[in-house]
């Protein structure tokens, strides 16, 4: 095999090392894409890779998967079947800042006179490294060594272990721990980020007028500081907190501060050359939809409370057994090629942070490395992460499948908005609605539909958990093969082939399609699916599913066998109503009994247009 020569890296600034992500020279102009590349999470907990001093950034970001805002969509022409109702992850309280001064002099990466620097990601501890060398503008020496893991064996738990010591002279040192509401507060040491200040990118996620976390709770005890906010609209509720613990052997004092959106705790150290000051903070993150933040900051304060009675350094030996066990059962090892190797390790060390503790929640489309895609979950867990976990994290892709499986009643309800039989999961979505503001590249993407359920039998296929299909996943397969019955429909000229029209595939820029191939081709296997799980599972008692109303499994195999084949972009005239389309399609029979027609009220949703 011929090496591959091409490179997107910089390789003297970013070395190869087969188990690390290494930087070896700060550049401001790369923050966006640095911020991201090492970020540090568990799927649960994401930190940005922002800077520890909290004056460098693109994008600041903390963010909890799942922990969301709501607020309406508003269509340029509104029509029947429109989502309503947009969800976007919210930037909970920064907890990561930890300024520095020295001699009253600010320590700012991007214009410090910086003798040497280096940053490692590694994937074998997970644990985000980096060493500074400055000298302060009167000629000092300073090194700055810091280290940050988001723990994979306790999902609310994040620590910070941050030292700071002076090589050839004392100086006054100060060092402001700080909890910072980013999403709602104004950081005065710094203008809007980069990232505001760039153009449109419908990556981004939305952006909020008003406000968004509503404060209710702030305490202080000793070095420990709490703070507490319900979301305005979605009613959720999240609770953070920080512990603070100082080793040095020079002469300090501390002072702390609180209000709504912003915790200080500072130390003041008279630092002797050669004597190093060491901060460790720890943090944590506890969310709801409903409890109380009372009650969540009584969890944070257990948190803390365990992680005061564990040495550090266990919590980071106990961060790299948890990897030798993944890497053990998800390695991939490519020979003669370590740039390579290296973008494969850090591709499967990021599945590892956005799955590994999503514990009953969604994977987003950017795990929680950022606000990118609203925080949303799209297909893309089931068809590319989840035949990853089925074979080397199981226990992850059966709780990512109960999550979906939790979704079903939101999706029996959507595809009765849509006047369809069965379940339609939404496009793009946190909480189970549908939130993709424009049809023909959201809703109009039924084939969500069979990606679900694909990944639920290539997990059974895997791992033999039949059970899991018998205890209710095999409604997911029962329901979207209605909904694919009942979209779908054979011609009444007898072409012997079972069509399914006004759908977009994978290709967005191809929208609303006949007989998209991808969509054909997976509706097909969903048919094919759910006839044989419920022929293996109808002789059990209770019987797991409801069953296939108007309709036997043999009909829906029927179906399954009669796809009709691929056309190209023959796109169907759908300016008009819902009900005139249907009187087109009154000659067609699908395969179950007559149905109502949509109200002719109904304007086809592919007239909208993005908000």
């Amino acid at each position: 095999m011929n090496p591959i020569t091409s490179d997107p890296l910089d390789r003297n600034r970013f070395p190869i090392d087969e188990w690390a992500l290494v930087e070896t020279e700060f550049a401001s102009e790369l923050q966006g894409r640095t911020e991201t590349l090492f970020a540090t999470g568990n799927g649960y907990l994401g930190l940005r890779g922002n800077v520890e001093e909290g004056r460098d950034g693109y994008a600041y970001g903390t963010f909890i998967n799942g922990f969301h805002e709501t607020w309406p969509i508003r269509h340029a022409e509104e029509a029947f079947g429109f989502a309503r109702v947009g969800q976007t992850i919210v930037n909970v309280p920064d907890a990561k800042i930890l300024r520095l001064y020295v001699d009253d002099e600010p320590f700012v990466l991007s214009e410090a006179d910086v003798l040497s620097y280096s940053r490692r990601l590694d994937f074998a501890s997970g644990v985000l490294t980096r060493e500074v060398e400055w000298r302060t503008p009167s000629g000092k020496r300073v090194l700055i060594r810091s280290r940050r893991l988001v723990s994979f064996t306790d999902r609310h738990l994040a620590i910070l272990d941050y030292e700071v010591e002076m090589l050839d002279a004392d100086a006054s040192v100060l060092i402001s721990s700080q909890v910072l509401n980013r999403q709602d507060g104004v950081d005065e040491y710094h203008a809007p980020s980069g990232s505001e200040a760039a153009g449109f990118d419908p990556r981004k996620a939305e952006s909020f007028e008003d406000r968004v976390l509503q404060p209710r709770l702030k305490r202080v005890t000793g070095t420990r500081y709490l703070l507490g906010y319900r979301t305005t609209n979605s009613q959720m509720t999240v609770a953070c907190g920080a512990e603070h613990q100082l080793e040095t052997e020079n002469e300090w004092d501390q002072t702390s501060q609180i209000d709504d959106d912003l915790a200080k705790h500072v130390y003041r150290v008279k630092a002797k050359a050669g004597r190093p000051v060491r901060l460790i903070k720890t943090l944590t993150y506890h969310t709801s939809r409903g409890v109380p933040v009372r009650e969540l900051a009584d969890r944070c304060d257990r948190t803390l409370d365990r992680a005061r009675e564990t040495p550090v350094e266990e919590q980071f030996i106990k961060q790299r057994e948890w990897l030798d066990d993944f890497w053990t059962r998800s390695d991939v090892r490519i020979g003669g090629q370590p740039a390579i190797q290296q973008a494969a390790r850090w591709n499967l060390f990021q599945l590892a942070q956005s799955t590994a503790r999503t514990d009953g929640g969604g994977v987003a489309a950017k795990g929680v490395s950022g606000s990118g895609y609203g925080g949303h979950y799209f297909w893309d867990t089931e068809v590319y992460v989840l035949p990853f976990l089925s074979y080397t994290a199981p226990l992850v892709a059966r709780n990512a499948l109960r999550f979906r499986q939790n979704m079903l009643e939101a999706a029996r309800s959507r595809a009765t908005e849509l006047n369809q039989r069965g379940a339609l999961f939404p496009w793009r979505t946190i909480n189970g609605q549908e939130s993709s503001a424009y049809y023909a590249a959201g809703t109009a993407q039924y084939h969500i539909d069979a990606d679900i359920s694909y990944a639920l039998m290539q997990y059974v296929g895997a791992t033999g958990d039949d059970d899991f299909l018998a205890r209710g996943a095999i409604d997911i397969l029962v329901e979207t093969a209605r909904m694919w019955a009942d979209l779908g429909f054979w011609r009444s000229n007898g072409d012997d082939h079972f069509h399914i029209h006004g759908v977009t595939g994978p290709d967005e820029y191809t929208t609303v399609v006949n007989d998209n191939l991808y969509t054909n081709v997976m509706a097909r296997a969903n048919l094919r699916s759910a006839a044989r799980a419920v022929e293996l599972l109808k002789a059990s008692s209770p019987p797991p599913t409801s069953g296939w109303p108007t309709a036997s499994p043999s009909t829906r195999a029927r179906c399954s066998s009669g796809r009709a084949p691929p056309r190209r972009c023959t796109s169907p005239s759908m300016r008009g109503p819902v009900s005139t389309r249907r009187t087109r399609r009154s000659s067609r029979r699908n395969c179950g009994t007559s149905r109502t027609p949509r109200p002719a009220s109904a304007r086809c949703c592919c007239t909208s247009t993005r908000s």
